[in-house]
């Protein structure tokens, strides 16, 4: 019953895009927020632009504030115009309620011809607005822009549910819910390309951390759909999160990091809402993090401040019974955890799948698994790429939309 209802679902919100694309030229209206309404719960308004200088910065100053990487990126050929987007999902997860959602489209401008998309699915972030949608708070984004945008693509990115203008809570790695919003936001998108008569063509599909994970169910749904996507590229892919989680509560690491902890109070506290499992929460964290786990999660304090009152590690955060009963599928949440892996069908899509040596959060197996199960299941080519001996998380990133960046260009021609 839940397949078919979901089905409906999907028809429903194709059918809504539809007559938003064929009405919206004739019918859209200024909404009061200084939003142009064109039909079926999409709106959108001007976000500003990026001009050649600013886009030349991004690649320039603001990437060496983001990054110790080393890496240089083409200048910038073209401004950008920024919309954000403001549209309707549901959540499969809790009875297809249907909420409000938003996201970034940026175009190119003075640029002829039919405009390839990239959607970029973001990483992880702690608070609401270092989104897309908000790109002046989001450096991954702003170098999205300029090295796709500035270069003759269209980007669009959701902010993800509970993000940008959300007021729901963080759906964080969610995985039928992200893949319903990332939908939606690319048939929210096509109608307002539709409205602002900008020809498209070839859909790419691109992410970072959670984003590749995002990515990764985002393209299952589109292959489980029929909706062609021409290649995708995820950099730092957390493909198995219940593997993933038992390494950090497991197995120490050098190389691990503090906010790591702070993704694991994000990921327990969401799964405690939307899959239905009360106390989780105070049965894995600690008594004495649990109020600064939950803080975090609803956005009452910033990570600067979760960060003075929550563990270095993961197993110190954790209960030990809890811990235990991760090595043996003991609950719910681990079960959930396994049933959420991203990797596992045979796919349409050929992919690159970006690892760093370094990487602070996503080790390069649990970043490359999707490559032996694709051949071993004859599926597309999915080949592991490595962003190099001193790639770190943010490295795995730069280096992954470079190169991608080349491999779609030459896919297009």
């Amino acid at each position: 019953m839940n397949r078919i209802r979901n089905l409906r679902v999907n028809v429903w919100l194709v059918m809504c895009f539809v007559l938003a694309v064929f009405s919206a030229g004739a019918n859209g209206v200024k909404a009061a927020e200084g939003y142009e309404e064109i039909g079926c719960g999409v709106k959108y308004q001007s976000a500003g632009e990026y001009s050649l200088e600013r886009l030349n910065k991004i690649l320039t100053s603001e990437l060496a504030e983001f990054s110790d990487f080393k890496i240089s990126f083409p200048e910038a050929k073209h401004a950008v115009t920024l919309y954000r987007v403001v549209y309707t999902t549901v959540v499969p997860e809790l009875n297809n309620r249907p909420v409000t959602v938003s996201g970034l489209i940026a175009v190119p401008q003075n640029v002829a011809g039919t405009l390839p998309v990239v959607s970029y699915q973001h990483g992880t972030v702690f608070s609401r607005t270092e989104v897309p949608s908000f790109p002046d708070e989001s450096a991954e984004t702003r170098l999205m822009i300029a090295n796709f945008a500035a270069q003759g693509y269209v980007v669009i990115a959701a902010d993800y549910l509970g993000k940008g203008v959300s007021a729901e809570n963080d759906a964080f790695v969610i995985k039928d819910a992200t893949a319903q919003t990332c939908l939606d936001m690319l048939l929210a998108c096509r109608a307002v390309f539709s409205d602002l008569k900008i020809p498209t063509g070839e859909l790419f599909l691109s992410g970072w951390s959670q984003g590749a994970y995002n990515t990764m169910v985002f393209l299952r749904k589109l292959e489980t759909l029929g909706m062609p996507v021409k290649a995708s590229a995820m950099a730092a892919t957390p493909n198995d999160v219940y593997l993933l989680v038992n390494r950090l509560m497991n197995v120490s690491s050098e190389l691990d990091v503090q906010w790591v902890v702070g993704v694991i109070c994000l990921l327990i506290n969401s799964y405690e809402h939307y899959y239905g499992l009360p106390g989780l929460s105070q049965a894995a964290i600690k008594p004495q993090y649990w109020q600064a786990a939950r803080d975090l999660y609803v956005n009452k304090i910033t990570w600067t401040q979760a960060a003075k009152l929550l563990p270095l590690k993961t197993r110190d955060l954790l209960q030990a019974e809890f811990i235990a009963g991760g090595s043996v599928v003991g609950n719910q949440f681990f079960r959930q955890l396994q049933a959420n892996e991203a990797y596992c069908w045979r796919a349409k899509t050929p992919a690159r799948l970006y690892y760093g040596k370094i990487d602070e959060v996503i080790a390069p197996h649990i970043a490359t698994l999707p490559m032996k199960y694709q051949e071993t299941m004859d599926g597309a080519s999915m080949n592991a790429v490595f962003a190099g001996e001193v790639a770190n998380h943010r490295g795995a990133f730069l280096y992954g939309i470079l190169d991608q960046k080349k491999w779609f260009d030459e896919l297009r021609k």
